[in-house]
C-alpha cells in the first residue's frame, strides 16, 4: 500500500524509503555507489553522452550539484576561466556558480542567472526536505551580495527564448544555454537523483572558440575528466 501510494503521488525514491520505514518496513529502493560495478552500463552510458557533446561542456552532478564527471570541453571552460584545477579537488558546481570568488565575475549576467539557479535550489530543499539540501540553500544564500540579487525589485532579464549564460575574460566573450536530462527509469536513488547538464553555444563566435580549443593538443585526457568526484587534469596550452 505504501508503495502504491508513492507511485500515485510520485514520490522520489529516496521519501519512499522513508515513507516505508515510518509504516514499519523495510526500505525498498537501494542507494548504489556510483562507482559499483552493478552501474557499469549506466556510467558507459554516462561517458558516451559526455563524449557526444564535445568539443561543448557537459557535466554530471548529483542532487546537491557536487561534480560526479566532466567531459574536456567543461574543464577547458573551467580551466580558461578560473585557472587549472587543483588535483583531487571536490568541486560543487552551486559553490562555484554562487560564490563571489569563483564563476562570478566572469558571468556578465550573473544576477539574472543566479536568481533562475536559486529558485531551483529551493525547489530542491522545499521537495527532499532534508538538512543537506536546506544547508545548501542556506550556505548559497549567506554570499556576499545573494540576497539582494534575488530581491524581487531587481527586474529579471526577458530577452530570448532561454536565459543564456554570458561569460567574459578579458576580450574572450562566451554565451552559453544548458539543458539538463535525467534517467527515464530509474530503479535506484543515486540514478534518480543523477543530472547531465549540457552547454550549447549561442553563437558562432563561441562555437568556434570552443572547436579551437578541442583541437589543441590535449593528450592525457580519459573520456571522462572525474572519477569518483576527484578531478583528474592536465593544463590546456594556451588557455592562460
Amino acid at each position: 500500500m505504501v508503495l502504491r501510494l508513492s507511485t500515485a503521488l510520485d514520490v522520489p525514491l529516496r521519501h519512499s524509503n522513508e515513507l516505508l520505514l515510518a509504516a514499519g518496513y523495510a526500505p525498498v529502493w537501494a542507494e548504489t555507489d556510483l562507482g559499483a560495478q552493478i552501474l557499469a552500463p549506466i556510467r558507459s552510458a554516462l561517458d558516451y553522452m559526455l563524449t557526444q557533446q564535445e568539443p561543448f561542456p557537459a557535466v554530471v552532478v548529483d542532487r546537491r550539484w557536487n561534480l560526479l564527471q566532466a567531459n574536456k570541453g567543461a574543464v577547458a571552460l573551467v580551466e580558461f576561466l578560473v585557472g587549472p584545477i587543483k588535483p583531487g579537488a571536490a568541486l560543487n558546481l552551486a559553490d562555484a556558480l554562487v560564490a563571489p570568488d569563483i564563476l562570478r565575475p566572469h558571468l556578465t549576467n550573473w544576477i539574472d542567472v543566479v536568481r533562475y539557479f536559486l529558485r531551483s535550489v529551493e525547489a530542491d530543499a522545499a521537495a527532499d526536505g532534508t538538512t543537506e539540501t536546506a544547508g545548501l540553500l542556506e550556505r548559497l544564500l549567506g554570499y556576499d551580495g545573494v540576497r539582494a540579487a534575488i530581491s524581487p525589485t531587481v527586474p529579471l532579464a526577458t530577452e530570448g527564448p532561454v536565459l543564456p549564460m554570458h561569460f567574459q575574460k578579458g576580450e574572450t566573450i562566451l554565451r552559453l544555454f544548458t539543458t539538463i536530462a535525467t534517467l527515464g527509469t530509474p530503479q535506484d536513488i543515486t540514478l534518480q537523483e543523477l543530472r547531465v547538464e549540457s552547454f550549447f553555444p549561442m553563437d558562432d563566435e563561441t562555437r568556434d572558440l570552443f572547436r579551437t580549443w578541442a583541437s589543441m593538443k590535449t593528450s592525457g585526457w580519459s573520456a571522462s575528466s572525474l572519477q569518483g568526484g576527484r578531478v583528474r587534469t592536465r593544463r590546456i596550452p594556451g588557455l592562460d
